[in-house]
Order: structure tokens, then sequence, then C-alpha cells
């Protein structure tokens, strides 16, 4: 007879009530109800009751897996709790409620064996790990509760492959740029108060047209010279917010500007497997440079407070050479912005005459008949559809490769050596495409009918673009004393390079 057995003999014979604890989990609560655990817990007390036992603990560990491998803070708790002798029965609903883990369950046949604890299911009987028999069947149970939980992985990962390689979208959260509302609805159960109510059921193929045209604006946005911050601060002035209904942050715009969604391209496993079947809301090639602008090594991020000027630290001082880039302080006893060079060089230079002098310089430049001169050739050599065609191709081939490999089909060396090459290749038809889609920053203002409102319209970072595409200006010594036009600000000591035409 095994030690449990018998521990339950005497407490029955000495008329009092066995301590029993009850544990429940569920490894997937859609709804966040917590509905699954609550009839698990309803029929092992039902259970308790009938044998008369009483349940002096309830455990409950909600949406973990036990197959996942990751800590079960009531399973751990009920352990601990058994070791200091809080019961001698546990009450589950079935075995693979318990444990789906092999070193789990040896861990818990020793305890079992070491307290006396008798494990009772609602749905598999008396299981009783103090005995051979016991043991080995607490074994079997666990073996095929693996196995079912291997299979279902592996259908599910083959689920998400198909949809994935089919171009349909896998789920989850509605992906920012598409979710058109259809006739049809679905149950959706608030977490909190548990309440079911009727929402939409999203076609998540079909574009928003606010959330498209924002996608698309941030994307012409960097690829004008633009910055992540001044979209997050465009977003914020339009009043959008994420899917969540959370504000937009930095890492959200980073985020969605490098989704392969947006140019319809279907991926798996980070891997592109194809065209997708929704609404691209990004050509591919505006969709590859913006990639190849984020990724870039060299491209710097949090770098300080915004400028609030259009020369600082573009604007350069000319003093003995120096070179250095000035920057905006306040100086004087009227405590106007100056441009000042940070190695104190010379005196300030006042920054608003400084840059409306720039203005006016750049804005004349650009009403100029020749203007069209200083625009960067177009990319009209770039083959943008015949490019497309090989980087598809070019996935293609490394998706066989991988399957060849996969199947046991080639070998290490040669599979090595062919995607590397493929890599390679990839990254040369990137680049081409990267080349088509940047905009050259004088675009819009070239040939708009009144230069100088097309010039405010940019916003300063886009100013700041057209300044360092088209010219350095370097600040010289001024003279001093009242000059020829009456005035005291000497504008021939602001010196103009031109970097075209």
């Amino acid at each position: 007879m095994s030690p449990s057995l018998r521990s339950a003999i005497d407490v029955a014979a000495s008329g009092q009530r066995l301590r029993a604890v009850v544990y429940c989990r569920i490894s997937q609560d859609r709804t966040g109800a917590g509905l699954g655990i609550e009839r698990q817990r309803e029929d092992c007390e039902a259970l308790a009751e009938r044998n008369g036992w009483d349940v002096v603990e309830v455990y409950v560990d909600n949406d973990i897996s036990a197959y996942s491998g990751k800590r079960r803070p009531g399973y751990r708790k009920m352990l601990d709790d058994l070791d200091q002798g809080t019961a001698t029965v546990v009450i589950v609903w079935h075995t693979d409620r318990l444990t789906r883990s092999i070193v789990e369950l040896e861990e818990y046949i020793d305890l079992s064996d070491r307290r006396g604890i008798a494990t009772h299911t609602v749905q598999a009987g008396t299981i009783d790990l103090a005995t051979p028999s016991g043991r080995m069947t607490a074994r079997i149970l666990g073996a095929v509760a693996r196995q079912e939980s291997e299979h279902k992985g592996h259908r599910v990962a083959r689920a998400r492959q198909q949809k994935a390689m089919s171009g349909e979208w896998a789920g989850g959260v509605r992906p920012f740029g598409w979710g058109v509302p259809t006739d049809e609805t679905r149950k959706k159960v608030d977490r909190k108060t548990g309440e079911e109510t009727e929402v939409p059921v999203l076609d998540t193929t079909k574009a928003v047209p606010e959330e498209a045209a924002a996608v698309l604006h941030w994307t012409d946005t960097l690829l004008s010279g633009g910055s992540i911050r001044g979209c997050v601060k465009w977003a914020a002035d339009k009043g959008l917010v994420s899917t969540r209904g959370n504000p937009i942050t930095h890492t959200d715009v980073r985020e969605m500007l490098m989704r392969h969604r947006n140019a319809g391209i279907a991926v798996y496993r980070g891997e592109e497997v194809g065209r997708g079947k929704w609404e691209p809301i990004v050509p591919e090639e505006k969709f590859r440079a913006v990639v190849a602008i984020l990724k870039d090594p060299s491209r710097k991020s949090n770098v300080g407070a915004q400028p609030k000027w259009v020369g600082s630290l573009l604007h350069q001082c000319g003093r003995n050479g120096c070179g250095e880039g000035v920057t905006v302080t306040q100086s004087g006893g009227r405590q106007y912005p100056s441009y000042r060079c940070p190695t104190g060089h010379g005196g300030g230079r006042r920054a608003e005459i400084v840059d409306r002098y720039v203005e006016d310089t750049i804005v004349e430049r650009l009403s100029r008949d020749d203007a069209e001169d200083l625009l960067l050739p177009g990319p009209d050599d770039v083959d943008v559809a015949g490019l497309q065609a090989e980087s598809e191709q070019i996935r293609r081939r490394m998706t066989d490769l991988a399957g060849l490999f996969g199947a046991g089909q080639l070998e290490l060396g040669p599979f090595t050596e062919g995607m590397d090459t493929a890599r390679a290749q990839l990254e040369g038809v990137t680049k081409q495409l990267a080349r088509a889609a940047t905009i050259d920053p004088l675009v819009g203002l070239v040939g708009a009918p009144d230069v100088r409102k097309a010039w405010k319209g940019l916003g300063l970072e886009r100013q700041r673009n057209v300044l360092r595409a088209l010219v350095q200006v370097t600040l010289t010594t001024p003279r001093q004393g009242r000059m020829p036009d009456g005035g005291y600000f000497d504008y021939d000591a602001v010196q103009f390079q031109w970097k075209r035409g």
C-alpha cells in the first residue's frame, strides 16, 4: 500500500477531512476572461466536495503553456506549499493541465513520494505517484500530452507558413494602414468586465485611406532627407494614433516604415516569400530605399535637441579657415540670438538676419530661368520593373536553396555559397531600387509658381536639407561700423559657395 493511500485511510478513520489544493491552467486565453480556468475550478471543487475534501488553496496559471517552458508562478507556488505540508491531495482537471514536461513530471513525482501526496483528476481519475504503476501511468500520459503539444505546434506553424506563402494576413493586432470594416461581425469580450460586444470583422487586405496616406507621407519625408522625429511630430499634429489607440512614437514610425507589408511583400520567419494578397501602399522602390536609409550604420539617432534655426551647425565659421559649424546663442545686452563659433572666434552675427539673407539668396537663385539645371539627374536610367522582377527571382532562388538544404538534397558548403552569392546580388538590386526612389530636396521648389511660398511651406527640416544640398554658407569676420546701405550688418561677411550649377 502506498504512503499516500495509507495516509488517506488513516485520516478517514480519524474522522478528519483531507486537505486538498486545486491547480488550474489554460495555455491560451484568447478572450482574457478566464472562462476556461473558471470551468476547471468548478469541476475540481465539485470532485473535492464529492470526496469530502477541504480545498485550502487554488493555484492558477492563466494563458501560460506547460509545454513552452515559461515559468508558471502558480505551479511553483503550489510545489513550495506542498513541500511545507499545506495539503496531501492535488486536484487537477486533467494530467496535461499539471505538466507536459518530463523534467517537471519527475520533480513532481519526487515531491509526491516524499510528502505522501495523492493526485486526483476530474477526467483521468486517481494517479498514485507513490507506486511504480502509478508513476508509469503518469509518464505515459505525460508523453502522450507532449506529443499532442508538439503535433499542435507543428500544425499551427504549418498553417502560418501556408498563410504567409499565400500572402494572407497571419493575424494579431491590426496592422496600421489596413483594416476596413466589413458587414460581418464577431464577439469581443472585455478583459476587465467580461462583457461581450459585437464588433465588425476587418478586411486587412484593404487599405485605410488616412493611415495609408500617413505611411506614404512618412516614406516620402525620409526619402527627401527628413527624420523620424519630424514624422512623429507630424502624426501628433494630425491627431493620428496607433491601432492600439496610443500616441505614435519614434519606435512605431521606424517599425511601420520597415514593414515589408507596406510594399505588398509577404514574409515568413524574417524571409520574403512572395507577393501578398493585400493592397500595397508604398511602391517597392520607395520601400527599399527607406529600409536602406534606416539600416545605414552611419545614420545617427538621438542626437539631441532639434535645431531651431536654418543654419545651426550648417553655416561654417570662416575666420582664419576655422571651418567649425556655428551654433545659435544669446549675446549682447539686447539678448538677441546670434550665430557664434564654438571655438570662440569673433563676435556673433544675428541669426535672424543671417537666415533671412540666406533665404532671400536661395529663393532668388531658384527663381531664375536656369534653375532646372540645378536638379540632379532623374532615375530614368533605372529599370524599376526589371529590378523588381530580378529581386523576386533572387528571393525565389534563396527559398529554393533553403528547401533543398532542409530536405537533405544539398550539402552545407554549396548551400552557404549559393546563399552568400544571392545575398550579394540582392544587395546590389536593392541599392539600385533605392537610387530610383531617392527624392532631390530641390524638387517642389524648382519650377514652383511662387518659390518663396514653396520655401515657407517646407518646414525647418526640409529647408535645412535644401541648404545642405545646394550651398555652403560661411560667416567671415564682419566689418565694424555703419555699412554703405546705412545699416550695421555686413552682408559681405556672409559668403556663399554653391554646390550645384
